[in-house]
This record gives C-alpha cells, structure tokens and sequence, in this order.
C-alpha cells in the first residue's frame, strides 16, 4: 500500500494556514485597532495605485495648472499657489511620505535593537554611557533636534536626507523599550541554561533572547514608523523639507 505523501504534506500545509487565518480572526476580535489600520493602509495604497492610472504625474510640478483654483472636473482637488495639481500631489507625494517613515523607523529600530541589547546584556559602563545618552536625548524635544539638523544642511534635503535626520531621533524610545525588556530576559532559565552549555554571548543574544524579542520589536517598529512620518510632516511643514518633493508636508507648507 503506497501512500502519497504530497498529499499528506498539503493536507498539513492547508490545515497550518487554516489555522493561522483562524488565530488572526481571533486576534483581530480581541485587538480592534489591527483590522482598522489594516484597512486604513489598504486603503492609501489602493489610492496611490488606482491613482496612478488616472492622474498624470507630471501636473505635481509647479505651473504645471494656474495657480490657487478651486475643485472642478479636471482638478477634483483644486490647485495650490504654485500651480499643482494638488490630486497628482497626493497620488505622488502619499509614498514618498511613507518611504521617509519606513526607512526613518527601520533605522530608528535598528539602532535601538543594537544599543538596546548591547546596553542590557553587558551591563556595567556600557550600560551606563548608552542609558545616560538616552535619557540625555529624551529630555530634548525631537523637533528641536530636528530643526537644528535640518537649518545645518546646506543646499536644501532629498528624501533619503529627510529619512536620516528624521532617524536621528527615532532611536531614543526603542533603545529604552528595547533595554528594559532584554533586562529581564536576561535572567530567565533558558538564557543561563544556555550559558552553562558554553554558548556565547552573541548566540546567546541571537538565538535565545532575539526570537523572543521579535513581537515586541515589530511593535516597536510599527509606532517608529508612525513618528517618522509625524516628524517628517511636521519638517517639512514647517519649510525645512525637501522644497521639490510634493510629500504630504510640503504640500501643507505650499497650501
């Protein structure tokens, strides 16, 4: 009697992603706030991708419409003082806000990963000189560093730039969550099991204390990602953005 094994292993593979669906549903009852913004991000890219296919990009230039008109048929936005298209605008500048805040809090995160673990793990004099820098940077008001970054800059910034001051100061609260939750992971059963079995200090970090962190730093991610896109917005609306890029901020600094 042969038994068919592909069958077997797809009957496994339907019943694991069953089941995953069934988990996420019930997460999802549980955690409103996860469907909601979801959908809401659906949403922006369905608009920059629908968008794209009825809006001309090239009316986001200036003079490319007369200036300040109100919304009609051919501009359903109406125009701002510059003569943009503020429809095109937005199907343009909606990602590159978003590329500002993945890339700001992936780097945010990323430093925070490093000194958050490094700061808790170690302990003692590194410990101290990353906790005192950031609780140093937490006393200063982020758009106040921001604004001194970006004044510095000469010959005004491009989106990456943008991506980099804005991650100059998303850093701070994931190193600080980051640290105090390898603190007390630290001292769980596995991670000294794992030291008496002679493992390292770097494959202790990788691959017993980083799978546990990983929940939480998504999390992280997620509510950095948020801030850099607040923060670059705020930059940029105050006139200290990238001047030729029609990102949500400088389109409120134009209007």
């Amino acid at each position: 009697m042969s038994v068919n094994y592909k069958n077997i292993n797809a009957q496994k593979s339907n019943n694991s992603m069953l089941g995953a669906l069934r988990n996420f549903y019930i997460y999802s009852k549980r955690n409103v706030s996860l469907p909601i913004g979801l959908f809401i991000l659906t949403c922006i890219v369905l608009f920059w991708l629908i968008g794209l296919l009825f809006v001309d990009p090239s009316h986001n230039e200036p003079l490319s419409a007369p200036p300040n008109l109100p919304p009609s048929m051919e501009y359903p936005l109406g125009t701002e003082r510059q003569g943009k298209d503020l429809l095109a605008v937005m199907v343009t500048g909606i990602p590159l806000t978003l590329q500002i805040g993945l890339l700001a809090g992936g780097l945010g995160v990323l430093i925070g990963v490093v000194l958050g673990f490094t700061s808790a793990y170690y302990g003692g004099l590194v410990d101290v000189i990353i906790r005192g820098v950031t609780d140093v940077f937490l006393t200063i008001p982020p758009l106040v560093i921001l604004i001194l970054i970006a004044v510095s800059i000469q010959g005004g910034l491009s989106i990456n730039q943008m991506a980099l001051i804005v991650a100059a100061v998303s850093w701070v609260w994931p190193t600080r969550a980051i640290r105090s939750q390898v603190l007390s992971l630290r001292e769980r059963a596995y991670v000294r099991i794992a030291r008496l079995n002679g493992m390292g200090n770097i494959e202790i970090i990788v691959k017993e204390l980083m799978p546990n962190m990983l929940p939480y730093i998504g999390a992280s991610m997620v509510g950095a990602v948020a801030s850099a896109v607040l923060a670059s917005i705020g930059l940029s609306a105050l006139g200290l953005g990238s001047m030729e890029s029609p990102d949500v901020g400088m389109t409120i600094y134009w209007v």
